[in-house]
């Protein structure tokens, strides 16, 4: 949706790992790494933010330590850029509706889910284990074209975690570690036939 907005899907993905990370220093074969795009599109796309202020060069010492060379350019978001907060909430927004359009479809065409619960890069939990857990009698083929195509388009990776009922159910009884630490996790509960709320 929003490189219709923006003239350009990797201008979009840039601009959503940067807010993402607002504070963190990023070189550009980093920047084409996490957004999947050859260099030099990139070193447009980032000429192009720095001419309207949304993030500026910084000096390599200011980078953290076990990243670029001495010769790569780090950029990093400017914060003090009198779009900022704007851009901010469109991009929020924009991903609330990528979300749900991702939960949707996977209702829609992934079998019978009896729960599914989003935590993880959804809640902004980083120690979660998952993004997303799905119980039932799920279509795992179908389940992972589903996310890998959101996963293009968002420049964000979903780790998730598939159970048949009876290995759920099985998993709660003796208190699963992982299970529990997920339940107990900050999450969004979009399918709970379960009713653990």
């Amino acid at each position: 949706m929003l490189e219709h907005l923006f003239g350009s899907k990797t201008r979009v993905k840039l601009l959503q790992i940067l807010f993402r990370h607002p504070e963190r220093i990023l070189y550009v074969r980093e920047l084409a790494r996490l957004v999947d795009v050859q260099m030099n599109a990139v070193r447009r796309e980032l000429a192009n933010l720095e001419t309207v202020g949304i993030i500026v060069q910084v000096e390599a010492k200011n980078a953290s330590e076990g990243t670029g060379t001495e010769r790569s350019k780090y950029y990093k978001l400017n914060q003090a850029c009198l779009m900022y907060h704007e851009l901010k909430a469109l991009l929020v927004k924009s991903q609330i509706l990528e979300e749900q359009e991702l939960v949707h479809r996977i209702k829609e065409k992934s079998g019978q889910i009896d729960l599914l619960l989003l935590t993880g890069v959804f809640t902004n939990i980083d120690d979660s284990g998952t993004d997303m857990l799905l119980v039932g009698n799920i279509k795992t083929g179908t389940l992972e074209k589903i996310i890998k195509e959101y996963e293009a388009n968002s420049s964000t990776s979903i780790r998730y975690t598939v159970m048949d009922k009876k290995e759920f159910v099985e998993r709660r009884e003796i208190g699963d570690k992982f299970l529990y630490h997920v339940l107990e996790s900050k999450h969004v509960m979009v399918v709970d036939n379960y009713q653990i709320g």
